[in-house]
Parts: structure tokens; C-alpha cells; sequence
């Protein structure tokens, strides 16, 4: 069964066929609204490569999961889950490029964190049910507001205003304990201009790994005026997140003999017997976002968009420090007076130099934004330019809560690292897409980017840390797009991006900025009831910042420069319409070398030149697809398959570092009963995830250390491993009931 399902997907992608909606099907929701994010996005004249989701396609299986494994089954796109249900930290890659390397914005103000460059999707709880639309522009894409994307970039469009009065309850359940629930209301347009629209949503998940539970909350709240000419968006939105960590894997005998278990918050005795874990080792954490939009038509084909935005974020993870642990098999001082900043005292005639404890370790920030764009149109040009700045200031420090020995001269919250952290951006672009005829559009598109970063303090480790970095990137992309006749188009792009190194990239070196130049080649084919998308790529990096599959001691990935880099690909995605009105399938696949140019690693106290060796986490094939059956009206009934190669957790092409390549199935059910009299409609959805139970690993981490202890005078590389294991089969139900 599996082999044929494979073998359909590669048969169906090489027929060239797409079923999906087009992209400009998606305007016809709010032609105003989609203006907001007009700056940041592209059309299918446009010579960037992209994919779109619409409302509808996102809610097909959105049942409380977080937002990145709705993107699944877009082409180059690998979706994972420390918990290995989709719910708490979750995170994807596209063309091998994680969280870091991807520019996330909603209604064009960025969401990537300041500092790590991370996007944290465990804070956008339930969000998925309060957008509009999103597209996932995969390479350097167009210019948008935040860290450079240097795999790709995703912009998130909110709801739009609805006509209607409305008013929506929906629930789902399913394995693991897992529960969603949400309440929804819009006022409809009042007085033809006026709307008030919000959300409330709770989502609990015991998790697929042991103890990795979730408990989310979040909310939507969204005012709106609205004319012919004018849109204002006053938007409202955040949440809280109680996570328990599970962020460290498992090794590779654990994996084998017992897949869910959970080392993290492990308690022994003085004799290093293990008594149990942590009941709180969680991470507890709040954001809330206020957002005030202005789009205003002109006459004579202008228009202007405002954005405002202010982000407060504050919150800390909990974790126990077992001092047995630290001495014996960590080896680190952490659970030492010495380090903490205690002075030893005498307990029971002993003198007493380390302890037990428990400590959070808070991060409280700000972010500030103000966006202008403008914008003119008309039958030849269509031109953009803008001014984008942001402020973010954030503290980081360190609290002990408890002690089994507290210091004689503190108390319970004693802090024992504080330092800060300052980020300013200013951009500014301009960009246009000249139609010289029906036949030819050139594109070009040209960005300022100035980033200043300044710490003071300690950081975690009580070390002092001290960044004083200013950035200038110029990023210029060009394009252009050729239309054959009403089906077929072709287009090439050039882009290049820069970035700046993140905070984490600070602690454990001298980085430097990363620099890329993408080059896209790609073919348009459309038709009625078929479609074909395909492209060819080459990403040449300099100085990537690449993963070195080692992690930190709160999971961060570590990464350093590579030197000569780059990526060269081949991407496919396409649907055809097999039986009008009943039966339809949407396959992608994308294949892919990734290289780092000569490759140095020190191998037993040695020196070595690599050659060129693979980068980590860039599987060579990554396929997908969609087969769609409507046997009656309003009922969906759909097979989602993803195939991914084989990938190295590491850089150094190491057996022991390779992670396996895996393939699973979803099943999902959907089903609308329209006007049954107290309710407008009511949906019921069914997804079943990996259908037949496959036993996979989607994320891991890769270790070296020198071992000059077992054979003095020598040596000695050691390489290890950990693994991130996703749930076998597993199932979600839901109801939505709208008023």
C-alpha cells in the first residue's frame, strides 16, 4: 500500500497536472483587506516562487495543531514536534532551512524573535483559526520587514471584515488528551462601516512523549472601519503557554526500547538512584500583540498603508538542578555556590558548597513597531516602496525559587544573572513590476536593511556578555516573467539576502553575517481543471550560519559559519481534477543537493578537509501528496501522504549522525450540514495522522567532544546522538456549530 501511494505521487508529478485553487482566487474574500499585506506578497505574474493557503484549506484539519504542521504538505516543506503530536513546540524547515533562516510576519509586522531569530509558533496558540490567508515564498522572495529569510519567508494575513453578523463554538478531541475549544463572534458591518470581530481558545495536550503536556490560551479581538477608499484595523491578540520541556531527545538505545520517554526534570538521591521528575519542569510563557492598520485609497491609482505595532512579551522556564547530576555526569558547575554567587557555610559539621535547586530563568521584553508603504498601480506598473523601523529591548536573568541549601544571606527569587539586551532596525525599499506588453514584465526590488544590537550583563552561564554590533545589508532582487499565451508562463530571478548572526550564535563564537544569492528559474502551466508549478533553484551562500546538530542546554540549536555553501534544487508541485466535481489529487515533490564547499573539522585533536559534505538537515527528496474523493455533496474525504529523504543531523556526513527517511499517511474527513435550523452550518472533522503507524523521527541532534581522558597522551573524537520520535497513530474529532 505504502509503495503504491509513493508511486502515485511520483507518477502524478511527472503528468504535470493542479488542482488547487489559484492564487488570485483568494482575493475575491476582500480586496481591500488583502492590501495590508500587498507589500510583502506576490501574484502569479510575479517571478518569485510561492504557495498559498486560503482560510478554507487551513481549516480542512485545523484541530488544534499549531500552525506549522498545517504547512505539511506545501513542496520542501518538513514539519516537526518535540512533544510528537503537533501541539507545544513545533517547528518547520523549507529546502533545509529551519525556524531561524524563515521571515515570519502577520499583516506585515514581523514575528520572528528579535534575539534568536526564531519564530515560536507555542505563542500563536490556536492562531491558525483567525487567518485569512497565508503564502509561503520559498528562497530569498520579495522584500519583506524583519531578519532576512534565507530559506523562506511566510506572511500571515488575519481575518477580514465580514459582512454578516456571526457567531461560531468549535471543539475537537483525540489522542494523547488532547482537547481543543473556541468561541467566535463578528457584529457584521454596522452602519455599512463599523465591525467588532474576536476569539477565545483553549487547547491541552498531554503529548506523545511522556510529561511533554501543553496548556494554551489565547485570544483575537479585531475592530474595523471600513469604506470605499478607507480600511482601519485596530487588532488585539496574544496568549499564554504552560509547556512541560521536552526539548532534549532521546538516544538511540532509549528510542529502540522505550520512544516516549522524557529525561528532562530527573531528581536522584545523594547516591544517584533516580527517584522520579520535576513536577513543574515547564515553560511558562505570555505575549500579547496590539496592532493598529491603515490602508487609504487615492485617486489616480495610490494608496498608503499605515501599520503600528506593540508586542510585550514576559516569562520564564522553571527547571530543577539536581546537584548529583551536575557533579557526577554533567560535569558542570551549575548547582555550585561557587557558581550561583552563595558563599559556603557549615551544615552538620560539613562544609556545605553545592545544592539542590530550582531556578527560572525569565526573559521580559518589548517590541515596537511603525510601517509606511505606499503603493501606485495602473495597466502598465504596479510600484511599492516603504519605510519600516522597530525598537525591541528585552532583560534576561535568573531566579532561584528554591533551594535544598539556601544561601544564609538571601531569599527565595534571588537573582543570579541579569543582563539586557537592545535591537534597533531601520529599512527602507522600493520595488516595481513593469508590464511591457502582454508578453514581458520585468520585476526589480531594492532594500536598505540597518540593524544595531547592543547586550550588557551576565548571561545564563554568569559569564559577562557584551555585543556592541551595527549591520548595513543592500539586497537587491530583479526578475522577469515571460507569458507565452493564457497557460504558460516562465520566469527566473535574482535575490540576494543578508543576515545578521543571532544571540545564541554570540555565546558560542565570533560570528560573522551571513550573505546569499538566489537564483530561480522557474514554468507556470494553467489550466481550468490542471496545473503545474515547477522551479529550479540555486542558493549560494556565504558564511551560512549553519546547524552543527549540536543543541544548548535549553534546546537552541547551535550553529556556526561554514565558510562556502550552497544549495541547488528542483521543485514540482501540481493537482489535476481526475473525475470533475468528485476526485482529485495534488502531488509535489522537491529534489535537492545541499553542499558545504570544503568542509574543515577537527578529528582526534586534528585538523581534516572534509571535501564537500552535506548540510545538515537538507534531505534530497522531499515529496508530498493529496488525494481528494467527494462521493456526496459536503462530503471531503482525503489521503495526505509525505515522503522524506534520509538527512544528516551534522555536517561532517557521519553514519552516526544520519537520520532515517520516513513515510506517512493522514486520513481526513470532513463533512458540512448546511441550515438544520438552530445553526447555520455545522462541520465534523476527522483526522487520523499516520495512518499505518509508522515508527519515525523527524528532528534529532548531533554531538562531537574530545575524549583525552580514556588514553592519555591521545585524542579521541566521540560522536552522539539524540532523536525526537513522533506519535504513531493517532486520531482527532471536531465539531464546528456557526450561528
Amino acid at each position: 500500500m505504502k509503495t503504491l501511494l509513493f508511486a502515485c505521487i511520483a507518477s502524478v508529478t511527472t503528468l504535470g497536472t493542479f488542482a488547487q485553487k489559484t492564487p488570485s482566487d483568494t482575493t475575491s474574500v476582500n480586496t481591500l483587506n488583502e492590501v495590508l499585506v500587498k507589500s510583502v506578497r506576490v501574484n502569479a505574474d510575479s517571478p518569485i516562487t510561492f504557495s498559498n493557503l486560503s482560510k478554507a484549506e487551513i481549516n480542512e484539519r485545523n484541530l488544534g495543531q499549531d500552525l506549522p504542521i498545517l504547512l505539511n504538505y506545501l513542496p520542501s516543506v518538513v514539519t516537526t514536534s518535540d512533544a510528537g503530536a503537533g501541539v507545544g513546540y513545533t517547528g518547520f524547515r523549507v529546502r533545509g532551512t529551519g525556524n531561524q533562516g524563515i521571515n515570519v510576519t502577520i499583516n506585515g509586522i514581523p514575528y520572528n524573535d528579535s534575539e534568536s531569530l526564531t519564530t515560536f509558533f507555542v505563542n500563536l496558540q490556536d492562531f491558525s483559526s483567525s487567518v485569512q490567508s497565508l503564502q509561503l515564498q520559498r528562497g530569498v522572495g520579495t522584500s519583506t520587514n524583519g531578519a532576512g529569510a534565507f530559506g523562506a519567508s511566510l506572511n500571515i494575513l488575519t481575518e477580514a471584515i465580514d459582512n454578516k453578523a456571526y457567531a461560531e463554538v468549535s471543539a475537537s478531541g483525540g489522542s494523547f488528551n488532547t482537547r481543543r475549544a473556541n468561541v467566535k463572534f463578528g457584529t457584521g458591518l454596522i452602519n455599512e462601516h463599523y465591525s467588532f470581530s474576536g476569539r477565545l481558545s483553549t487547547i491541552k495536550s498531554d503529548g506523545y512523549v511522556d510529561r511533554a503536556s501543553s496548556d494554551l490560551k489565547s485570544y483575537y479581538l479585531q475592530g474595523g472601519y471600513r469604506d470605499e477608499n478607507t480600511l482601519i484595523k485596530v487588532i488585539g491578540f496574544g496568549g499564554a503557554e504552560v509547556t512541560y520541556q521536552s526539548w532534549n531527545g532521546i538516544d538511540a538505545e532509549t528510542l529502540a526500547t522505550d520512544r516516549t520517554f522524557n529525561p528532562i526534570g530527573f531528581q536522584y538521591d545523594d547516591a544517584g538512584n533516580l527517584q522520579g521528575f520535576y513536577d513543574n519542569q515547564v515553560d511558562n510563557y505570555k505575549q500579547d500583540h496590539l496592532q493598529i492598520l491603515w490602508n487609504q485609497k487615492y485617486s489616480g491609482g495610490w494608496s498608503t498603508n499605515l501599520s503600528l505595532n506593540y508586542t510585550m512579551g514576559r516569562g520564564f522556564f522553571e527547571e530543577y538542578v539536581d546537584s548529583w547530576y551536575y557533579a557526577n555526569v554533567n560535569f558542570s558547575d551549575d548547582a555550585t555556590f561557587d557558581f550561583i554567587g552563595w558563599e559556603p557555610y557549615q551544615v552538620e559539621g560539613s562544609l556545605q558548597t553545592d545544592t539542590d535547586l530550582v531556578r527560572r530563568r525569565w526573559l521580559d521584553n518589548r517590541y515596537y513597531v511603525a510601517n509606511l508603504t505606499t503603493n501606485y498601480s495602473d495597466e502598465n506598473i504596479d510600484f511599492d516602496a516603504g519605510v519600516f523601523g522597530s525598537i525591541y529591548s528585552g532583560d534576561h536573568y535568573g531566579e532561584i525559587t528554591w533551594a535544598r541549601y539556601f544561601s544564609q544571606t538571601e531569599e527565595p527569587g534571588y537573582r543570579y544573572y541579569f543582563g539586557t539586551a537592545d535591537k534597533n532596525e531601520f529599512t527602507t525599499f522600493a520595488k516595481a513590476t513593469w508590464r511591457i506588453n502582454d508578453t514581458w514584465s520585468v520585476f526589480g526590488d531594492l532594500q536598505g536593511r540597518f540593524v544595531g544590537y547592543e547586550t550588557s550583563g551576565l548571561n545564563d552561564d554568569r559569564e559577562d556578555f557584551v555585543i556592541d554590533k551595527n549591520y548595513s545589508f543592500f539586497n537587491p532582487k530583479a526578475g522577469l516573467t515571460v507569458t507565452l499565451d493564457a497557460s504558460n508562463k516562465v520566469y527566473a530571478s535574482y535575490a540576494r539576502a543578508n543576515r545578521e548572526p543571532n544571540r545564541t550564535d554570540f555565546e558560542n563564537g565570533n560570528p560573522v553575517a551571513e550573505s546569499l544569492n538566489d537564483f530561480e528559474l522557474g514554468y507556470r502551466f494553467t489550466k481550468e481543471r490542471a496545473r503545474i508549478y515547477a522551479n529550479l533553484y540555486y542558493m549560494d551562500y556565504r558564511d551560512q550560519l549553519v546547524l552543527t546538530g549540536a543543541i544548548d542546554d535549553v534546546g537552541a540549536p547551535i550553529r556556526q559559519n561554514s565558510g562556502s555553501s550552497y544549495r541547488l534544487g528542483l521543485e514540482v508541485e501540481a493537482a489535476v481534477e481526475l473525475m470533475p466535481g468528485m476526485l482529485a489529487m495534488s502531488p509535489n515533490i522537491a529534489l535537492s543537493t545541499n553542499k558545504n564547499r570544503d568542509f574543515v573539522f577537527e578529528r582526534d585533536g586534528v585538523l581534516q578537509n572534509l571535501g564537500n559534505t552535506t548540510i545538515s538537515f537538507s534531505p534530497e527528496i522531499v515529496a508530498g501528496n493529496r488525494l481528494d474523493y467527494y462521493p456526496i455533496q459536503n462530503l471531503r474525504l482525503s489521503l495526505l501522504s509525505k515522503f522524506v529523504g534520509e538527512q544528516y543531523l551534522g555536517n561532517i556526513d557521519a553514519a552516526s549522525s544520519k537520520l532515517d527517511s520516513y513515510f506517512i499517511n493522514d486520513f481526513n474527513i470532513q463533512y458540512d450540514l448546511q441550515n438544520i435550523g438552530f445553526a447555520k452550518s455545522i462541520t465534523l472533522t476527522a483526522l487520523v495522522n499516520n495512518i499505518f503507524s509508522e515508527e519515525y523521527v523527524s528532528n534529532g541532534y548531533f554531538f562531537t567532544y574530545d575524549d583525552d581522558f580514556t588514553n592519555p597522551g591521545t585524542v579521541t573524537t566521540i560522536e552522539g546522538a539524540g532523536y525526537y520520535p513522533q506519535a504513531k497513530i493517532n486520531f482527532l474529532v471536531g465539531a464546528t456549530v456557526r450561528f
